[in-house]
């Protein structure tokens, strides 16, 4: 199965979307940003806790399938007067399982991943 990598998820994040496979995140990386507009046409996503240089074959996390997708500008105080604007990404995703890559390719700067599912007792998450 073929999905846009989320790198750097906290682990928090992730065993949430174990226990409830409806879940509603909320990203602010720039990259991780970038890859979600990018993963609009292909609906699906592989979230993991390690970095986006540390994605390797063999890497595991979560599938997951895009419900829903909205793109939002905040605007955030920055020291005493100036404003800083972020954008956020809410993604509202369905838990499809667990995971590992088993082939890695970069396009531009988003990595496309071809994983395998793999069942509960294979993974080695934690």
């Amino acid at each position: 199965m073929e999905a846009i990598t989320l790198a750097g998820i906290a682990r928090r994040v992730l065993d949430e979307l174990l226990r409830s496979p409806y879940k509603t995140l909320e990203i602010r990386s720039a990259r991780n940003v970038i890859a979600l507009e990018r993963a609009r046409e292909l609906g699906r996503i592989f979230l993991t806790y390690e970095t986006f240089q540390d994605v390797t074959v063999g890497t595991e996390g979560l599938l997951a399938e895009i419900l829903r997708l909205e793109s939002m500008e905040q605007r955030i105080p920055w020291e005493e007067s100036d404003e800083r604007e972020v954008t956020v990404c809410r993604a509202q995703v369905r838990l499809l399982g667990l995971g590992r890559i088993v082939e890695v390719r970069k396009r531009n700067t988003v990595l496309v991943v071809r994983v395998r599912e793999m069942l509960p007792q294979e993974m080695d998450i934690g």
